[in-house]
């Protein structure tokens, strides 16, 4: 009798979209950051640093706290952790210490971790496993919807329009320089209480619901087996794999963190227009991930990823040699293309691991700390040549010329060496 996962996919479909929101305001909180905190673009930076660390440092223990337990466990626990650190961000802002959102931000994506590492490797194991990749595709297109609101309308409510340095605010501003830090601190609080709620709300749901054992779930409790095996770095596709969300991560979130700062700081556009951008610049990461997952249907996942890199190569090219406005558009283009390139990656990497998948998961999770490393290096490269800023967007460029050779060659399952 074939089994339905209808209802187990709808709600882990759900955890796509939650964080989502969480990474995706990251570049809003630079921006805001860069004011409250008055860092310059560089310094703003170690926001990505912060929360994208937790991805490196949990993913093992997070491994090995599902092989003990369940999917069901980590993801209720990650919810729960998550939704502390969105609560945290009240005390966090009553300090106002740059150090002190920086620990805030590493709670929370030790949360999310906890959902990414355990919903990837679920969904490609609920169904068939054919459509692993078209179904963890559809599930992501899930994150490109909560990507979408958290650029369009969650980044309004944070970001005031207002850029005052001490010399240039205005004599008769309520409260003067202490009264525009508390207004623009205020303004960060709501988006992460709006999060912790929907965290809470999700894990009571989850809770309350019977989700089905997965094979490899199945297979671990009537065996012993590691909690963490290291051998399945042997296996060259996941071993490539990684490597290849290593650089995919660190493009991907140098352009979406410096966006805002791209557009405002650089190019001069006020802050609501920039946010408006910044939300077609999701919605077209959006829109890529619905159409790629169709044209899988009938294109194989890694010719898709090739041109999906190559097309991303030649416009990050345009980007370090034209900037500006031109810039701002070309960056658009290459959320579209980035689409599919996180999933399709991370879905061929675990082809036919087996009880080895959370463990190969874990590793693939473990890559995202591209995100705490890549957009420091374009940051700076930005921040040292403000004269030619746009030259910075070479280092996604290189990232993408990976991605395309894991499309092409790095993804061939090949003997175990």
């Amino acid at each position: 009798m074939k089994k339905n996962y209808t209802l187990p996919l709808a709600m882990v479909f759900s955890l796509f979209f939650l964080w989502a929101i969480s990474s995706n305001l990251l570049p809003t909180m630079i921006r805001q950051l860069m004011k409250t905190c008055e860092l310059n673009t560089f310094e703003a930076s170690f926001t990505e640093t912060a929360y994208w660390l937790a991805y490196f440092i949990w993913p093992i223990p997070i491994a090995m706290f599902m092989k003990r337990y369940s999917y069901k466990s980590g993801i209720i626990f990650g919810l729960l952790l998550a939704a502390v650190g969105g609560l945290l961000f009240f005390p966090a802002a009553m300090v106002k210490s740059y150090a002190g959102y920086l620990c805030v931000f590493f709670v929370i994506a030790t949360g999310m971790c906890f959902l990414e590492t355990a919903a990837n490797p679920y969904v490609t194991a609920l169904g068939d496993p054919q459509s692993a990749t078209r179904r963890l595709n559809l599930a992501q297109s899930f994150n490109g919807l909560g990507a979408f609101i958290a650029a369009m309308f969650l980044s309004k409510l944070v970001l005031s329009g207002h850029d005052f340095t001490r010399e240039t605010l205005p004599a008769d501003y309520a409260g003067g320089w202490a009264g525009y830090i508390e207004n623009e601190t205020d303004a960060m609080k709501t988006p992460y209480l709006i999060l912790a709620g929907m965290l809470l709300l999700i894990a009571v749901v989850f809770a309350l619901t019977k989700l089905p054992k997965v094979q490899d779930e199945l297979e671990t409790s009537h065996k012993e087996t590691k909690l963490i095996d290291f051998s399945v770095l042997k296996v060259p596709h996941l071993r490539w794999g990684v490597v290849a969300q290593f650089f995919y991560n660190g493009g991907q979130t140098a352009i979406n963190s410096l966006f805002l700062v791209y557009s405002t700081k650089y190019v001069h556009i006020s802050e609501a227009d920039a946010t408006t951008l910044f939300g077609f610049y999701m919605l077209a990461f959006l829109a890529g991930r619905w159409i790629g997952t169709l044209v899988m249907v009938r294109v194989k996942p890694e010719q898709l990823l090739v041109v999906h890199a190559i097309a991303n190569v030649l416009l990050c090219g345009v980007v370090a040699l034209v900037g500006g406005w031109t810039g701002i558009y070309c960056m658009i283009a290459i959320s579209f293309f980035m689409s599919i390139m996180y999933p399709t990656q991370f879905s061929l990497a675990l082809r036919g691991l087996g009880d080895r998948t959370k463990s190969g998961s874990a590793f693939l999770v473990m890559a995202i700390v591209g995100n705490a490393c890549v957009p420091q290096l374009t940051a700076y490269f930005m921040h040292v040549n403000e004269q030619v800023y746009y030259i910075a967007y070479i280092v996604p460029l290189i990232c993408f010329l990976v991605c395309g050779w894991y499309g092409a060659r790095g993804c061939r399952i090949r003997p175990a060496a």
